[in-house]
């Protein structure tokens, strides 16, 4: 086995006379050679010791041939001839051990079924292969991208170590396959859209509007992927109630801020739509895939929780890791991830840019300086994709004076039996402040009030004291109001009580 620098990093060798004459393998053989090659490179990586990642290992590229008939480091195929080419393999395991990929379970993910094939929604010639338990997506990258991607590892090493939990892809290993003249440059992921769960609707967002409609070819397919704006057409939005809605934009603006560090731009929102309502699925499909679940953070819920709880494996659960969410009255599971991060704004890029702005509205077309890419790209999502979930004003506020009202009533059917024996004890008080029964009644005008008849020796004082006292009874309040008392009564009542003051006696009124 050789091990090669970065300057060789995504060159396929060209092929020569010899190669061309060589008959080029299938699409099984070459799906085979790719198995292979994985098994290999994971197997032969399991002697060499743990350690921690150094910045020159990011750099590396081991490369080793594999003859049909096997040599003492390999072993024999009924492949073509080929030769595999890792890179950074220290590097990628230890991605591997962060999101809890065992190597046992990833050989077995990788190697044990035949690859599946699938539909290539982009506008880009790779081809796209999903293994058998659900779990990796394998991806054919250009020689530019996979060279941009080993330049990018140590800063995605360093994102991943600050925030695991992200919407951005999670490379998990990075090949290249030489056979027959032909060199495939692949790359693991996580698989976004579990294959168990059908998706109703699926889009390729990216906040732009030039282009942006899903061709005729595209629509009549079984499972078509819509754009921009087609979501606007066929959706008002998707909305999460407000802790979701808070954690998935927080998310977004996280990773877009990343992507902008890095100079990526023309990346899409991978949007996948589940309606509950609709033909539930079977506990046997369920079954199929994603059992016992060997990835962590790779569901779309656990990708926006943040460290609100902690890791935890999603197994047979019913909504498969989507997020909650709602569309007029139907009930919706979303899955969703960042896609197509490998374009960096170089020379070929900003051209473009400077073309399309020429024909057309240059804020309007999907490549564009990476700033201003991720800034449109968040308001998009922020506002016309994701939206939040208000509570009704109106039946809040009916709740709040509903509940001022019964609460007002309690509290006067609690109150209202102690103001009745204030006023009554109110009543008895001022009923004793009285020397006598000044006029209780109506029936009996000619009752007096008791009052003390002792003589001080001075008229004037004893008269001034009657005054005052008779002064001070008449202002507590009855519930009978006393009859007014005219000018010749009062005067009356007055000779009466001055002519017995020089009695000796109390008088008895009778």
């Amino acid at each position: 086995m050789s091990t090669a620098t970065a300057d060789s990093v995504g060159r396929g060798t060209k092929p020569s006379k010899a190669s061309k004459d060589h008959k080029k393998p299938t699409a099984a053989a070459l799906k085979g050679a790719i198995q292979l090659g994985i098994g290999y490179a994971v197997g032969n990586l399991s002697s060499k010791p743990d350690r921690d990642v150094l910045m020159q290992d990011f750099s590396v590229v081991e490369s080793v041939f594999l003859p049909s008939e096997g040599s003492n480091l390999t072993p024999a195929h009924h492949y073509p001839d080929f030769r595999l080419k890792t890179y950074a393999p220290l590097a990628f395991r230890y991605f591997r051990e962060l999101f809890g990929i065992k190597p046992d379970d990833y050989l077995y993910s990788m190697c044990n079924e035949p690859l599946i094939e699938l539909a290539n929604p982009g506008a880009s010639s790779s081809w796209f292969y999903l293994t058998s338990d659900d779990e990796f997506i394998i991806k054919t990258v250009q020689h530019k991208e996979a060279e941009f991607l080993q330049k990018l590892l140590p800063g995605y090493y360093m994102n991943l170590n600050q925030n695991p939990r992200t919407l951005l892809p999670k490379f998990y290993g990075l090949y290249c396959i030489q056979c027959s003249g032909v060199t495939v440059r692949v790359v693991v992921m996580n698989n976004v859209l579990p294959r168990a769960m059908k998706m109703h609707y699926m889009y390729d967002l990216k906040g732009s509007s030039y282009k942006r409609r899903a061709s005729r070819k595209e629509r009549v397919k079984s499972s078509p992927t819509f754009k921009d704006l087609d979501f606007q057409e066929m959706h008002d939005g998707l909305h999460f109630d407000p802790d979701t809605y808070s954690a998935l934009m927080k998310t977004l603006q996280r990773d877009c801020r990343v992507l902008e560090s890095f100079k990526i731009m023309d990346y899409s929102l991978l949007l996948g739509i589940h309606v509950s309502d609709r033909k539930p699925l079977s506990r046997e499909s369920r079954c199929d895939s994603r059992k016992g679940q060997k990835v962590l953070y790779s569901t779309a819920l656990e990708s926006i929780q943040g460290n609100a709880k902690a890791p935890e494996l999603v197994a047979d659960d019913d909504t498969l890791g989507g997020i909650p969410a709602k569309n007029k009255d139907e009930n919706l599971l979303i899955f969703l991830g960042i896609i197509d991060i490998l374009q960096s704004y170089r020379f070929i890029k900003k051209v473009e840019h400077s073309w399309k702005a020429l024909v057309h509205d240059g804020d309007t077309v999907s490549v564009h300086r990476p700033s201003f890419y991720a800034d449109r790209f968040l308001n998009f999502m922020g506002s016309t994709v994701f939206k939040k979930i208000h509570p009704l004003r109106g039946a809040s506020s009916r709740r709040k004076k509903n509940s001022f009202y019964v609460a007002k009533s309690a509290s006067q059917e609690f109150l209202s039996p102690l103001k009745e024996e204030k006023k009554d004890e109110k009543k008895a008080q001022s009923l004793d402040n009285l020397d006598g029964n000044f006029y209780s009644s109506s029936k009996q005008p000619d009752l007096l009030p008791r009052v003390s008849l002792e003589s001080t020796g001075n008229d004037e004082e004893d008269i001034e004291n009657s005054e005052a006292r008779r002064a001070s009874s008449s202002t507590i309040a009855l519930d009978d109001p006393l009859p007014s008392l005219s000018e010749s009564q009062s005067d009356s009542e007055l000779d009466v009580y001055l002519r017995h003051t020089d009695s000796p006696r109390e008088p008895s009124w009778s």
